[in-house]
């Protein structure tokens, strides 16, 4: 009897760990938090519009990488439909760079990826490369790659780490270095308490909120004569 209730419950924790390691596929995007959750396992990203729409890409198998919810991805990209063809895409804080893969399947011209932890940057080369796409990984802090020579961008994603105070220094050295174009868009997402003011040329276009997180597409509007 003891045996048989032993068993039983050895099977159920498996399958508990089974559907833990699946999670991560039913996530769109991973970005790393503030806090290291514990180690899962590797999943699958799904482009969801575009060339390559419905295809599955690896995403590695990295401690302190979120998943973002498809419908908060999906309703982005909706709001960009007419915003993304021909243009220049930055991707700060990339992860598994699902924002600036889905930008590159929707026709924008390029997409750079700013992705410092390596195995995350390697896999995302990886996927780059799978997809034939026009993307480059920049394997460096976002902090040290916003202090270089800048070139200015149509589309940033900007998703950091939640709560260590990174996404409104970001946001200042892309409006104050160079790094945008005149009617640049922005996305920034955030912790959903986070109260932050945007840089004076940003004008709020969109928001959305999903559990834990804000997110908010900015429209560049330089002040004319």
């Amino acid at each position: 009897m003891n045996r048989r209730r032993s068993r039983r419950a050895a099977n159920g924790a498996r399958h508990r760990a089974d559907d833990s390691a699946r999670s991560p596929a039913k996530g769109s995007d991973s970005r790393r938090t503030g806090q290291q959750p514990a180690h899962r396992g590797s999943g699958q990203l799904r482009l969801i519009g575009g060339e390559f729409r419905r295809r599955k890409l690896p995403i590695t198998d990295s401690p302190g990488l979120r998943p973002t919810p498809d419908r908060v991805r999906e309703t982005l990209f909706n709001w960009l439909a007419f915003d993304i063809g021909g243009r220049r895409v930055l991707d700060l804080y990339a992860g598994t760079g699902a924002l600036g893969l889905e930008a590159l399947s929707r026709g924008a011209a390029m997409a750079a990826f700013v992705e410092s932890v390596a195995d995350v940057a390697t896999m995302l080369e990886t996927n780059i490369e799978t997809l034939g796409a026009a993307g480059h990984v920049h394997r460096i802090d976002v902090e040290r790659f916003l202090t270089g020579v800048p070139s200015p961008f149509d589309i940033v994603f900007l998703d950091p780490p939640f709560r260590q105070g990174l996404a409104a220094l970001a946001c200042q050295r892309l409006e104050s270095q160079g790094w945008l174009a005149p009617e640049a868009m922005i996305y920034v997402e955030t912790e959903h308490e986070l109260d932050w003011q945007p840089p004076a040329h940003w004008q709020l276009h969109r928001e959305i909120v999903a559990g834990d997180s804000h997110g908010r597409l900015f429209r560049r509007q330089l002040a004319t004569d």
